[in-house]
This record gives structure tokens, sequence and C-alpha cells, in this order.
């Protein structure tokens, strides 16, 4: 269907750590065309990103004709860690959701669908999935110094969050919201959806 009709498709994944965004978008990559389906998950910015305009390193990586764009994580890093963890400031923040919808908007009218997801996880969930990535060899390479400091500011992740949301969650580019303590059932529903 997006090749024939030459549909543009931008999927959002965001949430936090240990919710599942990775498997998901695995589950939904594995049994389709490479040439239709691109994921895209930046590294921390260059130098030279860091001068830019946000938004600008995430642009090149849109959709065009004919195309899904499945970003894991994504500009929202602005409104979540980068605000949590120190990486930009308050204002920086703030300036970032208050334009984001307009970013957004542009994106629908040029005929881009987006869908934004927020894969929420329970603490308790939470910390039993890190502990099975310190405890098993086969994921330790999941466990990021990032996650570890993370982990200690629940509070602050959730209240950046919902700030995130309410400044976001627009009529072109809603967020779904997906509760992943059940890994399967948590999919399921996205990939349904």
């Amino acid at each position: 269907w997006v090749k024939a009709t030459g549909a543009k498709i931008c999927i959002v994944f965001e949430g936090r750590d240990t919710a599942g965004k990775g498997g998901t978008i695995k589950r939904i990559t594995e049994r389709v065309s490479p040439r239709v389906f691109r994921v895209v998950a930046l590294a921390a910015p260059t130098d030279r990103e860091k001068s830019q305009m946000y938004v600008q390193r995430y642009i090149r990586h849109f959709p065009s004709a004919g195309e899904i764009v499945i970003f894991d994580r994504s500009w929202y890093n602005r409104a979540g860690v980068e605000r949590v963890m120190g990486f930009c400031t308050e204002e920086q923040s703030k300036k970032f959701l208050r334009g984001v919808p307009l970013v957004e908007q542009a994106m629908v009218e040029s005929g881009i669908l987006l869908l934004k997801y927020w894969l929420e996880v329970s603490p308790q969930e939470q910390t039993r999935r890190l502990e099975s990535r310190i405890d098993d060899p086969r994921k330790t390479w999941k466990l990021s110094d990032m996650d570890l400091k993370s982990y200690s500011r629940w509070y602050d992740y959730s209240r950046a969050r919902d700030a995130m949301l309410a400044a976001t969650d627009t009529a072109w580019a809603p967020w779904f919201i997906a509760d992943t303590d059940d890994k399967k059932r948590g999919r399921l529903n996205i990939i349904s959806h």
C-alpha cells in the first residue's frame, strides 16, 4: 500500500528505558522489506549538529514517497533525557516544546502520516528488566551508563513526560500510549493499531 500510493509514513517510538521500544521495532520490521521500512536511531549529536537548528539532524531522515521511517527515539530527546539529565537548559526544553507542534504540523501538511507512540512501563517492571540486563550476558549490550544514571530519576522523567504530552499531543499529531508491562500484549496493541 505504501509503495502503491506513494504514502510517507513516519513512526516515532519514545518511552522509558526498558519499555520495549527496540523489541517492538524489531517485531514490526523483521518480516518486511528493508526497501520500504527504514529504522533511524541516531547517536549523540556531533559538534556540527549541535551548532544547527535542533530538529535539523532528524529532518534529513524523514520519509519520501513509498517509505516508512521508524524513529527509535527522536527529536523528543530534547523534552526527555536531555531535559532530565541536564544536556539542555530548561529554557531550551520549553522552547522546543513550543516549537515542535509547528514542525509536526508542517510534516503532516507536507503529506507525512505521523504516528507517535509512548511506551510506558511501571517502576517495578523497569527494575526487573534492568536487573535482567545486568545478570544476562546476552543482554548487557542493552545496558548503558545513562540507563543506570536515569534509573534514579523516575519522577523527574514522569514530570518531563507529562509536560511533553501536554504540549505536543495535537489534533494533527496525537500521542498513543502503550502499557508495555506485558511486552507481548503491548507489541500486539501497537502493531494492530
